[in-house]
């Protein structure tokens, strides 16, 4: 995968950053969405990467993303680090089939405030590797900035083909958007 940004921009001869292709593109509607699908992913890329703004209508309470690959229920375990500034946080944990691992923003965050989102899903092709994916995310949360590392393993060796994304115990509010890019290369 190329170096993008002022690394790449040094490099000689200039790196190919024309190794994303997108794939899906989803924007919720009016009304929200219970959770964001890709499916009949096609297996001729090397990596995965999900782009987005996010943002649930959950009340009074975090809100975070869940993923699932392949609507399966395998284990799965992903720890998150987080920071507004002032604190610091580090939790870990194991599930079956969800990974609760990115939190976004929430209906009691600055009104109109979306996380920014990108997940990695590594190596999601090959059927001999578990399955990792990392992520980082941040927002204003009410005038103070919010970000998050997490990453997670899921604990099976099956190709991804399809990928869940749900809020917890809510809904994605109008204008929440996910693409998903496949990256060739290394």
């Amino acid at each position: 995968m190329p170096i993008l940004g002022i690394l790449a921009s040094g490099q000689q001869p200039a790196l190919n950053t024309g190794s994303y292709e997108s794939i899906a593109t989803t924007t919720v509607g009016a009304g929200g969405a219970g959770g964001i699908v890709f499916s009949s992913i096609p297996s001729t890329y090397t990596h995965l990467q999900l782009r987005g703004i996010m943002r649930g209508n959950r009340s009074g309470a975090l809100d975070e993303m869940g993923m699932r690959f392949n609507g399966g229920t395998a284990s799965v375990t992903f720890h998150n680090l987080y920071s507004d500034g002032f604190n610091a946080l580090a939790t870990g944990a194991a599930a079956a089939g969800w990974s609760w691992f990115t939190p976004i923003a929430s209906a009691s965050e600055t009104a109109g405030s979306f996380s920014q989102v990108v997940i990695d899903i590594l190596d999601y092709s090959n059927p001999n590797k578990y399955k990792t994916f990392h992520s980082s995310s941040g927002y204003d949360s009410n005038g103070t900035g919010r970000i998050y590392l997490a990453s997670g393993m899921q604990l099976s060796t099956p190709a991804i083909n399809d990928i869940t994304i749900i809020p917890s115990n809510t809904t994605f509010v109008q204008y929440s958007q996910l693409a998903l890019y496949g990256i060739k290369g290394v």
